[in-house]
């Protein structure tokens, strides 16, 4: 009985020992799972937000995605680079259009957006589609400008773009105020200005520049405005309806790429539906009269039809040529040549379809616009001075 008795008392021992550490360990468990599971909480309240935040600068950034200014343009550029500006990095990257604040393509100080009141009574208003693209702008549309400039120094140049979407961008990235064509001739107005020669960097008569021509009715009456004709001039009947124009961007723009002859080099334009679109059969037309056998033409919209991007690989093909050179057919080396063109990681870009194609051996791109070729800016310069002439 005296050995039965201490293992009874040694077993309600170890029975209460287990009752106690097996209630601290549930309780420290219970804790530890209370406090991953407001741990986990947070972190999900943490991801909300910056969900959230992400979302707020998208709808931002949408509102400024117009093709209309309003009153409240300027505020609400501002609202959405501060809201980017508030974001941490991890946040900015949850923003699907992160690009439009965080794609770096050189440097806005470098551009002279030519927005102030012209001086005297003679104007050059340069009028553009634009570019977001900083570093092409400042070489294309500003490079044309300058030689304007310098052809005539007694008159003022002034800048002014036809698309609000892209004003608006440079302006709530970069700060910078462009004008659009309705503030360059109000400031034109204002100033006193009698003679206004309107120079358009457009490459021909379609439908921004009908835009552009329209616009510009309202001020007649204020002052003398003779428009230059566009790059590539008169647009003509048919395809087999060439001029100087044409033939002289032809060969600059041959030349600036240096293509080898057994490199085919393909120009990519942007294409339209007007009736202008003859204007891209009419290049390729020049092109094959200039015995340049190794250069196709085609256009990003695929207007018209056989200058689509899969009829031109065709093409290219069907001439049997294994290397290939992909260049813009556009003023600016902009959205266009850097995405549509020139992109290896999306699948519709034109080196990309190239390369799908399996039957070249190399694909290359060359994200050059027209409006920096010096031969292609004496074009632009040969049209005011025609311009200038018939005011005289």
């Amino acid at each position: 009985m005296k050995f039965v008795k201490p293992l009874a008392v040694g077993a309600v021992a170890a029975c209460l020992a287990f009752t106690v550490f097996g209630c601290a360990s549930n309780s420290a468990s219970s804790s530890a799972s209370a406090s991953s599971a407001s741990a986990s909480a947070s972190s999900s309240a943490s991801a909300d937000a910056d969900a959230a935040a992400a979302a707020a600068v998208d709808e931002l950034i949408a509102a400024i995605q117009v093709q209309k200014r309003t009153d409240t343009t300027d505020a609400d550029c501002k609202a959405a680079k501060d809201a980017w500006d508030a974001l941490t990095d991890a946040q900015k990257e949850l923003v699907e259009e992160a690009d439009y604040f965080g794609l770096d393509t050189g440097d806005a100080s470098k551009d002279d957006p030519l927005a102030t009141a012209p001086e005297g009574e003679n104007e050059i208003l340069v009028v553009s589609f634009g570019t977001s693209f900083n570093d092409s702008r400042v070489a294309t549309i500003g490079g044309v400008e300058k030689a304007i400039q310098a052809a005539y120094p007694d008159w003022s140049v002034r800048r002014a773009f036809t698309a609000q979407i892209i004003i608006n961008h440079i302006a709530a990235r970069d700060g910078e105020q462009i004008n659009d064509v309705d503030q360059a001739l109000a400031l034109a107005k204002e100033a006193g200005v009698k003679n206004l020669v309107v120079a358009p960097t457009h490459l021909m008569h379609g439908a921004e520049y009908d835009e552009m021509v329209a616009a510009l009715e309202p001020y007649k009456a204020d002052m003398n405005i003779v428009v230059a004709e566009p790059l590539l001039g008169e647009v003509g009947a048919d395809a087999t309806v060439i001029n100087d124009d044409k033939k002289a961007v032809a060969e600059a723009v041959v030349a600036a790429a240096a293509a080898p002859e057994d490199t085919a080099l393909v120009l990519m334009g942007h294409g339209t539906s007007h009736t202008a679109n003859v204007t891209y059969n009419q290049m390729q037309t020049v092109m094959d009269e200039l015995g340049y056998k190794n250069v196709f033409v085609g256009t990003v919209e695929g207007e018209p039809e056989d200058t689509a991007c899969d009829v031109v690989i065709g093409k290219v093909k069907d001439a049997g040529f294994k290397k290939v050179i992909l260049r813009p057919l556009m003023v600016v080396a902009g959205d266009h040549a850097n995405n549509d063109m020139a992109d290896p990681e999306d699948p519709e870009s034109w080196v990309s379809q190239f390369n799908a194609a399996g039957a070249f051996d190399s694909v290359d791109c060359q994200i050059n616009g027209l409006g920096e070729i010096p031969a292609v800016q004496d074009i632009y310069v040969a049209h005011v001075k025609a311009a200038v002439d018939s005011i005289a």
